[in-house]
């Protein structure tokens, strides 16, 4: 009966094939820390929370007028004040919330990655930022074909 169930156990720890075929193997990252992090590609706490704030305000403010305008309009028509076509709604809405989506990447764009944390508006530092982004994006397409 030999050979049944009595396969010889490798020694190697099973890896993925990825890094298998590459014969390279992954060092080993503390719990719960993400890849990104491990690289060192990670956003700074304190600008994280100046992101998040100016990405409230500049979607949230046109997110309620988009809102806005359909309860207003409803009001409106409903108690006939004013005869207001669906079109017009939908157009005036539709304005606001493509607002709010703007708003979205302005909200990054505008953060400051300085310590100190830039101006209300952050006008002076959407340049800086995107041009930022440009040369990431440029320096990762240069990896990725050579």
């Amino acid at each position: 009966m030999a050979g049944k169930g009595n396969r010889p156990k490798s020694s190697k720890p099973k890896s993925s094939s990825s890094e298998a075929s590459k014969g390279v193997a992954q060092p080993a990252r503390p719990a719960g820390q993400s890849a990104a992090r491990a690289r060192g590609q990670m956003i700074p706490e304190a600008v994280a929370n100046r992101m998040a704030r100016r990405v409230a305000i500049a979607t949230g403010i046109p997110t309620l007028m988009g809102m806005g305008v359909f309860v207003g309009s409803y009001l409106l028509v409903s108690r006939q004040i004013v005869d207001i076509a669906p079109g017009l709604t939908l157009t005036a809405s539709g304005g606001c919330f493509l607002l709010g989506l703007l708003g979205l990447s302005y909200g990054v764009l505008s953060a400051s990655w300085e310590p100190q944390p830039g101006s209300l508006l952050g006008a002076e530092q959407l340049g800086l930022n995107i041009s930022r982004l440009r040369q990431s994006m440029a320096a990762a397409r240069q990896r990725r074909e050579g």
